[in-house]
């Protein structure tokens, strides 16, 4: 963790340097900076979230009964500071504060972007830093935020809260046939506990993100976890083994509206790795791939599918304490109409566990079902409606006195400013 520390320490004093001068610019904000503000109502029965160390799919959860519960919540707020030190350098420095994180505020990404002028039909750009991979098709706005929509799909909250990484990416864009294809590599390190998620609490939806600092809530685990070898928390941004991990990416945008790509992550984590913390090294893996088409005037379909396995602990005989396989897929319809964004989505996920420690009370299945509509105000002001049910079976959930299926609803109305 120092060694993070320091390197988003040398990223926040470059842009420092980089932006004083610009800072003195006489607007409402100084140059280069951006706040974005999530003020919520949000309701939601069921099970407790495992945001509260439940095992819940969704952000918020029931009462003590698991009654519906609806209470106004300052969701988020973020201040966003992009310097830019010449023609082609700039940098992307956002701190967070997030209601059920571990730190009032924390910082979510830090990283400086490379984008030279094209030579013919080439484009060379990059970036380094503390950034979340190019998987999602869902995030375009500011601070890593979903425009027209509340909750991101499964894959993607997955993505926001366990795969974030420190290192550096390259990418390559080539005109070819009509359209655009670019192919995207990049080297990382401190993202070893990707997967101990996806592993205890399975698959969830929601808007939370990942900090450099802070850690995440596990749900009641099982006796031999509990006793001494797991921490009851997990921590995104570490690095444990020493062992950079890859990922690499191909994205193809055709002439028509319509593009695909593919993206394979592989953190090369130690299995065996351990730190004093009992944080482990996970060796987590998967396949990406995603599609996005103008289907007609202001419609738009995006899908995405992932598959892969994540792996932890020591194989004893009898195979390795942890080997979850996963996967999860979503359809969403969009369509837009002057101001106003109306959303569908259909979630698919599921884990199947094989470890010799965890045991198939681990595995679970499960789909939900999203619908959203958004208005936007003014250039400064949105307001999102947004309701998410979500059906899921788990046998681990006997370990805290539940049925292995819940059920569980969500509602909430939120007011998003940006200046």
């Amino acid at each position: 963790m120092s060694g993070l520390r320091a390197f988003l320490r040398a990223v926040a004093a470059l842009a420092l340097a980089g932006g004083t001068g610009a800072a003195r610019a006489a607007e409402p904000l100084p140059a280069g900076f951006s706040v974005v503000g999530d003020i919520r109502l949000a309701g939601a029965d069921g099970e407790r979230s495992w945001t509260d160390g439940g095992f819940g799919k969704t952000r918020f959860g029931g009462d003590a009964a698991g009654d519906f519960r609806l209470r106004p919540r300052l969701a988020e707020g973020e201040l966003v500071w992009q310097p830019r030190f010449g023609w082609a350098v700039t940098g992307t420095i956002v701190a967070a504060a997030q209601t059920g994180q571990e730190h009032p505020i924390d910082l979510i990404e830090a990283f400086v972007s490379v984008k030279p002028m094209p030579r013919g039909g080439t484009r060379i750009s990059g970036r380094a830093g503390l950034f979340w991979p190019p998987v999602s098709l869902e995030h375009e706005g500011a601070a890593w935020t979903v425009t027209d929509m509340i909750t991101p799909s499964a894959i993607n909250s997955w993505i926001g809260e366990e795969v974030k990484v420190a290192g550096v990416e390259a990418s390559i864009a080539r005109a070819l046939a009509g359209g655009q294809l670019t192919a995207t590599g990049a080297v990382f390190g401190f993202n070893d506990t990707a997967g101990t998620l996806l592993a205890f609490r399975g698959w969830a939806l929601h808007d939370l993100k990942a900090t450099a600092f802070g850690h995440q809530q596990l749900p009641p685990l099982n006796a031999f976890m509990s006793g001494g070898v797991q921490a009851p928390v997990t921590r995104p941004a570490l690095e444990i083994d020493d062992r950079p991990g890859f990922y690499g990416k191909l994205a193809w945008r055709a002439a028509a509206p319509v593009s695909l790509e593919a993206l394979y992550y592989d953190n090369r984590g130690r299995p065996e790795a351990v730190n004093p913390s009992l944080q482990w090294g996970w060796r987590t893996r998967f396949l990406n791939v995603g599609a996005r088409a103008e289907i007609a005037s202001g419609t738009r379909l995006l899908a995405q599918a992932m598959t892969g396995s994540t792996r932890m602990g020591f194989d004893e005989g009898a195979g390795i304490w942890v080997h979850t396989r996963f996967r999860a897929a979503y359809v969403r319809l969009s369509h837009t109409t002057g101001r106003a964004a109306f959303n569908a989505r259909l979630d698919l996920f599921g884990t199947r566990e094989r470890g010799s420690a965890l045991g198939r009370e681990e595995s679970e299945e499960g789909w939900a079902a999203t619908a959203a509509a958004s208005l936007r105000l003014s250039p400064h002001a949105q307001v999102l409606l947004e309701a998410l049910r979500v059906d899921s079976r788990r046998e681990a959930r006997l370990r805290a006195g539940l049925a292995p299926r819940q059920v569980q609803n969500q509602l909430q109305a939120a007011l998003r400013l940006a200046l």
